[in-house]
């Protein structure tokens, strides 16, 4: 098929390459603009952008697809389907309609579960035992279409949002490959009104740790917000991410150390901290960041 590819972070790059691979030309890339980045603050391309250079491909990037201009441009390349995952742009009507057979999009959840912009954080800070992926035909609404095919998979009792973000990706990949060959045998599943919940964009004044709260709670916040922007709390006078963990049956005063292995007591029950990060430095295991910042039993954090 002729395809046009629309996505912008790490999360799209294995969907480009897999399209590729299988044979599929890529008419262009539309991805977000480079922004600055870095200490230089120099604008920095995408990951999408850099990985479509690499490829040789044609690369766009448009602030707005909401004038004729852009439409025009669009509508030229006379592709047989749009292919959209984590671009960024809202598409207004006269481009989901250019596109011989419409627009797909690959969405991380099970909808109509965790429509909208964070649905990976927000399913494990949920306490949701399941996730997936979902292949929707787009349509003016926010993440509203018919569902053509969905994969669910488990979420692991430790996992962080970064790692079960790069399964989804994997995920993501493989399923649009089998939506594309098998697209004329698909039925659109429209989406039940039922079960409709909206994973609002990640603030981050919801990283800052309340130990009060119950552990299960503060464990789902912890990988929830992992990688970024990651969950932090104060030890002494510094600030530092939390950024792995595993829940305790130990019991204590909330925010206090239990033992020396980086266990801390919530509300209730305990989180035993896996991984830590201190500010300027990479993120550690906790093994390692405990030799460079001790955490005795006893020590009072959020403080």
């Amino acid at each position: 098929m002729r395809i046009i590819f629309m996505g912008t972070p790490d999360f799209s790059v294995p969907v480009l390459d897999v399209l590729v691979e299988a044979g599929h030309e890529i008419a262009a890339v539309y991805c977000q603009p480079p922004r600055p980045a870095g200490r230089g603050k120099k604008d920095r391309p995408t990951p999408v952008h850099a990985r479509a250079e690499a490829l040789g491909l044609e690369v766009r990037h448009p602030t707005t697809l909401r004038n004729d201009d852009a439409q025009r441009d669009f509508a030229a390349l006379k592709a047989d389907i749009a292919v959209v995952v984590a671009y960024g742009l809202i598409l207004p009507q006269a481009v989901l309609d250019a596109p011989k057979l419409g627009c797909l999009n690959i969405h991380a959840s099970l909808l109509p579960r965790w429509r909208g912009a964070a649905p990976i954080h927000r399913a494990i800070m949920a306490g949701d035992a399941e996730t997936g992926i979902c292949i929707m035909q787009m349509e003016a609404g926010l993440d509203t279409g018919p569902v053509l095919l969905r994969e669910a998979t488990p979420i692991g009792a430790t996992e962080t949002t970064g790692e079960l973000h790069d399964r989804l990706s994997a995920m993501g990949a493989a399923l649009i490959v089998q939506a594309l060959d098998k697209l004329g045998d698909l039925t659109p599943d429209p989406q039940p009104d039922d079960g409709v919940t909206y994973a609002e964009k990640i603030d981050k004044a919801e990283a800052r740790i309340d130990w009060t709260r119950p552990a299960v709670e503060v464990d789902r916040q912890i990988r929830g917000l992992s990688s970024f922007p990651g969950a932090w709390t104060m030890i002494g006078d510094e600030r530092v991410k939390l950024l792995g963990s595993r829940l305790s049956d130990q019991q204590g005063t909330a925010g206090t150390a239990l033992d020396d292995a980086f266990t801390i007591a919530c509300g209730s029950g305990a989180v035993t901290i896996t991984r830590a990060q201190r500010a300027g430095k990479g993120a550690q295991d906790a093994q390692t960041f405990l030799r460079g910042m001790s955490v005795p039993k006893g020590t009072r954090l959020g403080e």
